[in-house]
């Protein structure tokens, strides 16, 4: 089985994502346990910046 190759604006969506969980101070945590582990609200966080990125970028 073959991965489908990510275009260049899902790959700045996921850069940007890493991103934000940086500096909320989440990456640790992501790469230890995986996205999975995040809670809601930490989710909607991340969630909610990247949405507001986009839309001003």
């Amino acid at each position: 089985m073959t991965r489908k190759k990510k275009s260049a604006a899902e790959l700045r969506k996921e850069a940007l994502k890493w991103e934000i969980a940086a500096e909320l101070g989440l990456a640790d945590k992501i790469r230890s346990q995986g996205w999975g582990a995040l809670n809601g609200v930490e989710s909607g966080r991340i969630g909610g910046l990247l949405a507001r990125r986009l839309r001003n970028n």
